[in-house]
């Protein structure tokens, strides 16, 4: 536009005057935008400038003449949602937020895709550094930043050549030093289990994620013991031990805990995640094409327990968790049980075998019913069990269902709300476990082709005597191609609801 061309010839560059904040945070992720806040004197690729109403453009460092003429582009399009200026080598980018939220999403969640765009350019422009300056109310600049540092990830271990421009976000004041810390947590327990969801099978074996697992809890504060296949022998775990019959590898049965000092909870909340590091279906084969090609992430439920845990100690949560994280492959080799097998389980129910694919649920029932023994308050897994939970609602949100008191699924909802990470609450009546009954066993692991995410559901309640709820998160959990600060391939969905969910409860 003319304006915006003038605007460009008659700017004057002033020195940015800000209160220089005497902490320094930095977020040491590899391969990972770093936030700090470390407004100083050396250069800054570019200044992004965050403004919601036209009156904050005169906090603009400019002359009175170059804000009016921002002012009068901005009102000239009111589609248009930036203007980005040049002086040499200098840029200045001014992001309006005050765009209506998409209906599809909230007022937050439109910052957090804000930043998305923003982060794109400052890759296209091969920025190395930027600062970040809300000039009205500061509460975008929280989530702004938080899309910024989702949007950074990426998976690039075994690239010859792997990316070289990951901008280093310079705040100015306006979060505080709590904001930073959660920002900071938050990155890390989502960007671990994205690391987790892309490992292939050939590094990431049962065993390897229990071993991963327990590392980065000594690092962050919570516990973890691993069970070898020795111990879930001893103990009779059925399910898990019938699934890894068809594998080489041994499997594994994590037992992670955090527990503060002064929690909130008597009884524990116990978080249990689906850990099939792969899954070929095992003799019910299933085809390579859009489907087996990349069943490595259908420890997706594993990777979430274990990146709420990172949130949970990083952020020294007062909730006390224990997580159960069930491991294995899923192969159709060696003895591998098959369509016909009656499993006798952990809680001594026996399950008649009528599709080896329908794996997740045998693992996950000798976890459910090992968490009796903590008598919980309430037990959560999360799983990519089912395609027909996929098939009902897409990648836009995950499926939940339960038992657990009305007020539960409505907070987790609500919290599902906040991170963007939404919550489809399906039915869960009793009439669904008819579907399950088989004459020759206690019940059989697969009820048919209709209602599939809830008789999945339904199997898994069998082995409760808790309030229960479960999470079908096969949309979102890996996506083909990047949505958003959603990377392609592993999302770390469910880390960010659960931590949500944790942390606003009373």
């Amino acid at each position: 536009m003319p304006e915006v061309a003038k605007l460009r010839s008659l700017i004057r560059w002033r020195p940015l005057r800000i209160d220089r904040p005497k902490l320094t945070l930095r977020l040491n992720l590899t391969p990972m935008t770093k936030l700090s806040i470390l407004p100083d004197e050396r250069s800054v690729a570019l200044e992004i400038y965050l403004f919601q109403k036209d009156r904050d453009l005169s906090k603009l460092p400019l002359g009175r003449k170059q804000k009016g003429l921002l002012r009068e582009s901005f009102a000239q399009d009111d589609k248009r949602d930036s203007i980005e200026l040049t002086d040499g080598d200098r840029r200045l980018l001014v992001q309006r937020l005050d765009v209506a939220a998409k209906a599809s999403g909230s007022e937050t969640e439109m910052w957090r895709m804000k930043a998305v765009g923003i982060y794109d350019r400052c890759v296209a422009l091969r920025c190395n550094r930027v600062q970040l300056i809300a000039l009205g109310k500061q509460q975008p600049l929280s989530p702004f930043c938080e899309g910024f540092l989702l949007a950074s990830y990426r998976f690039e271990k075994y690239l010859k050549e792997p990316s070289e421009c990951f901008p280093e976000v310079l705040l100015a004041p306006g979060l505080s030093e709590e904001d930073h810390q959660e920002l900071q947590s938050i990155a890390e327990a989502v960007s671990f289990s994205r690391d987790l969801i892309n490992e292939p099978l050939q590094s990431l074996g049962a065993t390897d994620l229990a071993e991963r697992i327990r590392t980065k809890g000594t690092e962050c504060g919570f516990t973890s013991e691993v069970f070898s296949k020795k111990k879930i022998e001893s103990l009779k775990m059925g399910g898990i031990l019938a699934v890894n019959r068809g594998s080489l590898d041994p499997p594994s049965f994590s037992i992670l805990e955090w527990k503060p000092e002064k929690p909130i909870n008597e009884r524990p909340i116990v978080l249990v995640g689906k850990g099939v590091v792969y899954d070929t279906g095992g003799l019910s084969l299933k085809p390579t094409p859009g489907s087996m090609d990349s069943m490595k992430s259908d420890m997706s439920g594993a990777a979430a327990v274990a990146g709420a845990f990172v949130l949970a100690a990083r952020q020294k949560l007062p909730v006390h968790l224990i997580g159960l994280i069930p491991a294995t492959d899923n192969r159709p080799g060696v003895n591998a049980y098959t369509p016909g097998d009656i499993i006798d389980m952990y809680d001594g129910s026996t399950v008649e075998v009528l599709n080896t694919d329908a794996e997740g649920r045998m693992l996950l029932a000798d976890a459910l019913s090992y968490a009796k023994k903590y008598d919980p308050e309430l037990v959560i897994d999360l799983a990519t069990l089912t395609g027909s939970a996929a098939i009902a609602i897409g990648t836009k949100g995950l499926v939940a269902m339960g038992n657990a008191e009305k007020k539960e699924m409505d907070a987790l909802v609500e919290s599902g709300d906040k991170v963007h990470e939404r919550v489809a609450v399906f039915p869960f009546w009793d009439d669904y476990k008819d579907m399950l009954r088989s004459p020759i066993a206690d019940l059989k692991n697969i009820g048919g082709r209709e209602a599939g995410a809830i008789t999945a559901g339904k199997f898994l309640e069998h082995f409760t005597d808790y309030p229960f709820m479960h999470l079908d998160i096969a949309g979102p959990a890996f996506l083909q191609t990047k949505d958003g600060y959603r990377a392609q391939g592993g999302t770390g969905v469910g880390v960010r609801l659960l931590y949500q969910f944790l942390k606003d409860r009373k």
